[in-house]
């Protein structure tokens, strides 16, 4: 089989560098380090926070309490997970399994040498079938076409399917010129996971492969997953989330601020088998989802609710940290925010009406707590908003979280053992300090705010998909609070200015005003800058469908959107208008001549 694989060895290193690149220096003895330092800073904080004798005035002092007691949880919790996930899951049996998922004398890999798609794989001695199903809802043709040529191009024979839930002839068409099997329902009940539970009524494969529309799979996406069903018990294999559109602000922001989850906190969620399901990315067992009845349907988190069902029914999971997939990150602020808002009801409906403490399913104690770290995971985005408020209450009521008897240096020794060695544990495992991260998540605390209150008065949130093919609204629709907010921290600093300059000194609730301005600032300014990009976009486009409706008119069509000339003129919008009237010269002045 090596001489086989020899003929991709190019194949295999480029698969490798961008895995490595994903995965540089996990677990060093630095990083450990650093996350044990991290621990004992996280214990500090909370002990200055809660000796009786510090306390201070009672509201900014459990404003302060609540939020951070949040921090402190999810932060040891982090911890901890951190330093359970060093052991590499691909022991000698996945190793063993990996190497025989072909076998160098079988015809069929013999007659299609230079077309490993069409290996038959193995285990167990057996042959195996795999799906991978491509969900698409509304995504743009380009995108949908690189992820389903990328898919057909897997290596190990499989077959491929394009789930179209936006019900469109032309993705239709593209499966039918691809290649792919095509699957389109009438409704779209239950949203992405009835689509997919749809989808394997017809596909009926030993395992299959989940992939969002704008995820690329690489060549080696079976290859690597596989083996780890060799484990009679294993549910699902899931691989990380990896961007490859970090251009702006919010996409890096949004990018980054994965980066820890999934390259530090989900492989150390195997250590307590709670690994979960994040939608895409993914390799599933088919009699696993059999035996809950297919994927949950009942929340727009279908994945993490699908992955709680598993584990109750005794299930094992698996994460793999490698890059698997390539994929495109929010770039825009209405994108960020509908995804966060998404995320966020999720783990919101799982702490409400699944409470993993005292949920009936039969979870282990460790998992139990690795569950209810992620259902109250979108609390710590809630904290910050909270927060916001202490600076005020002190400048203009001059009402204190901790007691006079608090010096400045030993709060900023308890404030960066926490906050500080957090940045740079994060320094160190994304490589750089990531200020996008830092600005989204101190101005994100809305969004939040608006999933906890959709759950508990029950409201229904629409759907929403990364990378749809319909233009954005203005970023300002949705941070109306993040722009109140900002006016009150200004007039809040430059009160708090007003009152240091009268005392002669400065004052912890200032410099916390001044510094949350300054982010919040920092994020309207991004606002601004992608409100000016769209609307220029926006006029762009609207100039192209002028000239396609003036020469739908020329050409008396009734509906000029739907001509083929209008993607002639789609294909010129960089050019000046002058040359795109040089390129209709040559177009058929009637329709029937056209014809």
């Amino acid at each position: 089989m090596a001489s086989l694989v020899h003929d991709y060895a190019s194949v295999d290193e480029f698969d490798g560098a961008t895995r490595r690149a994903a995965t540089r220096e996990a677990y060093s003895p630095v990083m450990v380090l650093l996350t044990i330092l991290s621990t004992i800073g996280v214990l500090y904080y909370g002990w200055v926070l809660l000796r009786p004798s510090n306390r201070g005035d009672m509201l900014p002092w459990l404003l302060v309490i609540v939020s951070e007691s949040i921090l402190v949880f999810h932060g040891l919790a982090g911890m901890w997970t951190i330093l359970a996930g060093m052991r590499d899951r691909r022991d000698w049996s996945y190793q063993a399994a990996r190497a025989a998922l072909y076998d160098a004398n079988d015809p069929e890999v013999l007659a299609n040498i230079d077309h490993p798609s069409q290996w038959p794989l193995r285990m167990d001695g057996r042959v195996v079938t795999v799906d991978v199903l491509i969900t698409v809802y509304g995504e743009p043709l380009d995108v949908i076409r690189r992820t389903a040529e990328a898919a057909l191009a897997i290596r190990g024979r499989h077959a491929t399917w394009i789930l179209d839930d936006g019900r469109s002839d032309e993705v239709q068409a593209l499966a039918s010129e691809l290649g792919c099997r095509y699957v389109r329902r009438l409704t779209n009940n239950g949203a992405k996971a009835g689509n997919i539970n749809n989808a394997l009524t017809i596909a009926k494969g030993d395992f299959f492969v989940i992939l969002d529309a704008d995820f690329v799979p690489l060549p080696g996406f079976i290859e690597q997953t596989l083996p780890f069903f060799e484990t009679a018990t294993v549910a699902f294999v899931q691989t990380p989330q990896t961007y490859g559109n970090l251009h702006n602000v919010i996409a890096r922001g949004a990018g980054y601020m994965q980066s820890m989850f999934y390259r530090f906190v989900q492989p150390g969620r195997n250590a307590f088998n709670a690994a979960f399901c994040v939608g895409t990315n993914v390799m599933f067992r088919r009699a696993a989802i059999d035996d809950i009845g297919g994927i949950y349907t009942d929340s727009k988190s279908e994945d993490v609710w699908t992955s709680l069902t598993l584990h109750g029914q005794g299930w094992r999971s698996i994460f793999l940290p490698e890059t698997l997939a390539v994929g495109d990150a929010p770039d825009t602020i209405e994108a960020y925010a509908k995804q966060q808002l998404r995320w966020a009801t999720g783990g919101f409906e799982i702490l409400f009406t699944s409470n993993p403490l005292v949920t009936r399913r039969k979870l282990t104690l460790d998992q139990r707590l690795m569950y209810f770290v992620t259902a109250t995971h979108y609390l710590t985005g809630i904290a910050p908003g909270l927060l916001l408020l202490v600076p005020a209450l002190e400048i203009f009521f001059d009402l204190r979280p901790v007691s006079l008897n608090v010096g400045m240096g030993e709060w900023l020794l308890a404030y960066i053992g926490f906050y500080g060695l957090q940045v740079i544990l994060a320094f160190f495992t994304l490589g750089s300090f990531r200020i996008e991260v830092l600005m989204l998540a101190a101005s994100s605390f809305p969004i939040y705010m608006k999933a906890f209150m959709n759950v508990v008065i029950g409201r229904d949130t629409a759907w929403s998909v990364t990378g749809a093919s319909k233009r954005a609204a203005s970023p300002f629709n949705f941070i109306p609070v993040q722009v109140v907010t900002f006016v009150v921290l200004v007039a809040t600093t430059a009160v708090g200015v007003w009152r240091d300059i009268l005392n002669s000194q400065v004052a912890i609730a200032t410099i916390w005003a001044g510094l949350n301005a300054v982010v919040l600032g920092a994020f309207l300014i991004v606002a601004l800058a992608e409100g000016r990009r769209l609307r220029h976009e926006d006029k762009g486009a609207r100039a192209i469908d002028a000239k396609s409706i003036a020469l739908g008119e020329l050409l008396a069509a009734p509906e000029p959107r739907s001509t083929p000339y209008t993607l002639v003129l789609a294909e010129l919008r960089a050019k000046e208008e002058d040359a795109i009237r040089l390129d209709l010269v040559a177009v058929p002045a009637t329709k029937e001549a056209a014809s």
